[in-house]
């Protein structure tokens, strides 16, 4: 018997891609439907079975082979696992799948022996693997390790072991984008389609029209999930009432803000639901072409992307008249060069065509005229991936969940200071709070929560008194936020806000295209204002402190105008890291300004380090690691530090064994008035007094 699902069960059976059969997908799961045979259906029957692994009569293990797991170790430990199953001679399929979201419990072993659930283990290294093979293959479970079971009805649950599902990081997420990550193999066509793959597919094709599949994805409320949350089913409609010939289709997977790893994940771990999606999205609009735009950093996702498309065009479900429906598409990877602005639609346009990644204004939106000046739809990975479960489940049911005007799930790159990072998707309404402590674990080594970056370098960061804000598209914009494409970075007490908001800064100035002015020149002009306020006073020359303080009064405006005037939407976001760390964060830009100091002391130049006398022993461990041999003392005296030569670097505060080296606090220093004409900016700070008259010189007043 076969394996695989699409060979023929006998001489009757006569699909191929040559000959398409418009039943091919429900013959797969529930086959065969063309004829009537015992023996042919109890074939299907124990493939289908096979692929679907309820239940094995062979020992399967799945090793987390995602980009997350091969960097913890996980490609050693399938080299582990192999090397140890040739010692003893063992049976079993050894099966690299996704990442199921856990990535700090990475390397993620799972283990199915026949009649037995799937019982999954954690932070498995390769030295790991013998004893814990052993121990499992003997009935005995290494608890330390266990992170959880998988429920099935087919096979019997190990005793004392909980079930995953129960476990505090996967508890309170729902899970439909991700249900299949990290399950089945992202390599094979046949584990997709045993997990109910390509129904809603064959189903759509057959049973609805366009204009149908339109109306139902606007009922539903899905919404872009790429930043701007625009409704995913109007889109669609603006390019099927188009009159054109030809129409394309756009994945843009380039995923390139910072802290931001969820389409990666997805089409590492379930590369075909992204196909179905964008299958179903390419016939909605009438396109016979698409494309697949993903950042050429990302390699195992091509790979396994490249690999779904070539088994789906060898079971016929791309190609030319698919499933004998008059329907053809083909699908076509594009690697993107790396460039942050390509995330843009109108750049990701232009990268395509040849050119150079550039926006250019809108209207026309590429719905209208786009790629090729064709009507184009442009949707990310996790709206795609969201559409099958969408067709699947109707309307009605992807809209229960949410809320009113946020409707399904968002997944999340949770990441930074907080205890389980990982994958995150979770129903539309949940609390950043819920996020962050319940799924996330909290902050660690009990350190305070300070905020949370939400959308990259178009987001903001929201403070602890907004932790209860729900996740929706509205919701996060009151406070300064933005859904944006899913990066949650999450700080705690030792970030210095001044700080993230420059790295941003950098970040988008860096990665501006040049075309418009206001991006070009005003992200430069924030930055170079961030970057005083950061300054030492030992290094400020000439007229430093008085550009310090005009640049600050006008950061407001400045962000104003780059908002206003921006070409393109990551021009006119490029504020928000600032505004929002501003807004929240005030008193920590007023003591950099004011008192010259980092309460976080993150920013070496402001930090200033003595020894505390009663502490100091005279080791003179510290002297050797000052690059500017500021440390003065003669062994086994009281050693110190000469302020004007230490350059904050921290170096012996690592050293010092005793707790003697600590930082100082910087004494305020008496700060004059800016005096400016516009009112606007007058208490932008709450130190000094920014209310007079301007003479047009900005002149500093005591």
């Amino acid at each position: 018997m076969s394996n695989t699902l699409h060979e023929v069960c006998c001489e009757k059976c006569w699909h191929s891609p040559e000959r398409p059969c418009p039943d091919f997908v429900t013959c797969l799961n529930e086959g065969p439907t063309c004829h009537e045979d015992k023996h042919c259906a109890q074939d299907r029957h124990s493939r289908l079975l096979a692929h679907r692994r309820d239940k094995v009569t062979q020992t399967v293990i799945y090793v987390g082979a995602g980009t997350c797991g091969l960097g913890a170790g996980a490609g050693k430990t399938v080299q582990a696992v192999r090397a140890h199953l040739a010692r003893r001679n063992i049976k079993a399929d050894v099966i690299e799948v996704g990442c199921i979201g856990l990535c700090s419990a990475e390397p993620l072993l799972d283990v199915q022996m026949p009649g037995l659930a799937r019982i999954s283990f954690q932070k498995v290294t390769h030295e790991m693997v013998p004893e814990l093979l052993d121990s499992i293959m003997k009935g005995t479970v290494p608890h330390q390790h266990v992170l959880g079971q998988f429920r099935t009805s087919k096979a019997t649950a190990w005793q004392g072991v909980p079930f995953i599902d129960e476990h505090p990081f996967f508890a309170p997420q729902t899970r439909w984008v991700l249900a299949n990550c990290g399950l089945i193999d992202p390599s094979s066509i046949d584990d997709y389609i045993a997990a109910g793959g390509y129904q809603a597919f064959a189903s759509t094709i057959k049973t609805q029209t366009q204009a149908e599949v339109c109306d139902l994805v606007e009922k539903a409320g899905l919404r872009g999930r790429g930043g701007g949350g625009f409704p995913t089913g109007r889109k669609w409609k603006f390019a099927l009432n188009t009159e054109n010939d030809t129409k394309y289709l756009v994945c843009n997977a380039d995923e390139g803000d910072p802290g931001a790893f969820m389409d990666r994940a997805v089409i590492e771990g379930d590369p075909h639901r992204l196909l179905e999606g964008m299958m179903i999205a390419a016939y909605a609009i009438g396109a016979a072409k698409a494309y697949v735009y993903i950042r050429a950093e990302y390699p195992l996702a091509i790979d396994r992307l490249r690999m779904a498309i070539a088994q789906a065009e060898e079971y016929g479900l791309l190609g030319d008249n698919i499933l004998d429906s008059g329907f053809s598409l083909r699908i076509v990877i594009k690697k993107g060069a790396g460039a942050f602005v390509c995330g843009e639609e109108t750049a990701l346009i232009h990268s395509i065509e040849g050119k150079r990644g550039m926006p250019r204004p809108r209207p026309p939106f590429p719905a209208v005229r786009g790629l090729f000046d064709k009507p184009t739809v442009i949707n990310n990975v996790e709206t795609l991936a969201n559409v099958p479960g969408l067709m699947q489940m109707g309307a009605d049911n992807f809209a229960a969940l949410g809320t009113q005007t946020s409707k399904g799930t968002k997944v999340f790159a949770l990441s930074g200071k907080v205890t389980r990072t990982g994958l995150v998707e979770v129903a539309m309404g949940t609390t950043v709070r819920q996020v962050v402590f319940d799924v996330g674990g909290g902050i660690p080594d009990g350190k305070e929560f300070k905020a949370v970056q939400m959308g990259g370098p178009s987001g903001g960061c929201i403070p602890s008194q907004h932790l209860d804000i729900k996740v929706d598209y509205e919701s996060l914009k009151t406070v300064g936020a933005m859904m944006g494409s899913g990066g949650l970075v999450v700080m705690d007490e030792d970030t210095c806000m001044v700080d993230v908001a420059k790295f941003f800064m950098e970040f988008i100035q860096r990665e501006s295209c040049g075309k418009c002015i206001p991006c070009r020149e005003g992200t430069l002009r924030m930055l170079e204002v961030l970057q005083r306020i950061t300054r030492g006073r030992r290094t400020e020359k000439g007229t430093d402190a008085l550009e310090r303080f005009q640049g600050v009064m006008y950061l407001n405006r400045l962000a104003q105008v780059i908002k206003d005037t921006s070409l393109c939407g990551l021009g006119q976001t490029a504020p928000n890291p600032v505004l929002s760390t501003m807004r929240w964060f005030r008193h920590e830009y007023e003591a950099h300004i004011y008192e010259r100091r980092c309460p976080a002391g993150v920013c070496t130049e402001l930090r200033t380090f003595h020894i505390v006398a009663d502490a100091c022993t005279g080791c003179g461990n510290c002297k050797p690691k000052c690059p500017t041999s500021a440390i003065v003392g003669i062994p086994q005296r009281i050693h110190y530090i000469v302020e004007d030569k230490c350059i904050g670097c921290g170096g012996c505060a690592d050293v010092c064994q005793h707790g003697a080296v600590v930082l100082a606090d910087a004494p305020p220093v008496e700060v004059a008035a800016v005096q400016v004409e516009d009112d606007s900016v007058s208490g932008l700070f709450s130190s000094g007094t920014f209310k007079g008259w301007h003479d047009g010189k900005g002149l500093l007043q005591k």
